[in-house]
């Protein structure tokens, strides 16, 4: 496996690969690898030629008062999952590489980032979009795959894609989970005992909500109470948003008629999960 820290030798490297007539695979990630990273490399690698994996933890996508330096992080481990998953090249650039002295250029993401996860963290999809479109510039890759976990992430990297008429196929992952339903994150590292067990509320007031729709209830008032009531049985739990949104424009409805994401955000101290299910009529 080759590791580059350099942008200018990786978008060299790519352009090379290309010049070949030769494909690349492209899984960004901030690191501290999980099962539901190797996932995404896992559909990638069979669709490309050379699979590239980045790992870097995007300050301009955190806020001042977010986790940006507790962040977890694990570079010797990471390299060794990064091996076992077949990739052919790692992406290790650091703060300084991607954002040199006098940087200033951003990207401004639209309508799609402003419920959910962009009402309670300004600026956060900002900094997604911005990194994604310069990790495409140096990738260069025919395909990119990117976690379910982060829904509402997927649909504005799609529209940037669409939008800027970037020349890359994305595909979404299915969330991964561990045995007991919780939805693998590198913050659930930073959960206590007290706190793991009761942020299963996630995964289970999913579930419960998915069983009232499979019974008829399509009033979104009546399945948003369930949900928060749910969730709020947990002490440790302090709800940020739970939102059922029209799926493809994240919009408010009043009554669930076509695909919606039902999607989570809560905390469980200083640690913030997010969950979410596609609920159908």
């Amino acid at each position: 496996m080759q590791r580059f820290t350099d942008p200018a030798a990786l978008q060299a490297w790519a352009q090379a690969v290309r010049a070949r007539g030769e494909t690349i695979g492209f899984v960004p990630t901030m690191g501290y690898l999980h099962d539901g990273h190797i996932s995404l490399m896992h559909i990638a690698r069979p669709q490309c030629d050379h699979l590239v994996v980045s790992i870097f933890v995007n300050p301009l996508q955190f806020g001042p008062d977010e986790d940006l330096d507790r962040y977890p992080r694990d570079e010797s481990g990471d390299q060794a999952r990064c091996v076992d998953a077949g990739v052919d090249v790692l992406f290790f650039p650091t703060p300084p590489t991607m954002y040199p002295d006098g940087f200033q250029t951003r990207v401004k993401a639209g309508p799609l980032a402003s419920p959910l996860c962009g009402a309670s963290r300004q600026g956060h999809f900002d900094g997604v979009v911005t990194v994604v479109l310069k990790l495409f510039n140096l990738v260069q890759p025919h395909v990119a795959v990117f976690g379910a976990k982060d829904y509402q992430q997927f649909q504005v990297i799609d529209a940037m894609v669409r939008d800027l008429n970037l020349p890359v196929v994305i595909q979404a992952g299915p969330i991964v989970r561990e045995p007991d339903g919780l939805a693998m994150s590198s913050r659930n590292a930073h959960l206590t005992d007290d706190q793991r067990q009761q942020a299963l509320c996630l995964s289970q007031g999913l579930n419960r909500c998915e069983a009232l729709v499979a019974d008829g209830e399509f009033d979104v008032a009546r399945i948003l109470a369930a949900a928060r009531a749910f969730v709020s049985q947990q002490p440790l739990a302090d709800i940020d948003y739970i939102e059922l949104l029209d799926a493809e424009h994240l919009t408010p409805i009043d009554w669930l008629q076509r695909p919606a994401v039902l999607a989570f955000a809560v905390r469980f101290g200083a640690t913030r999960l997010i969950d979410n299910r596609i609920l159908s009529p």
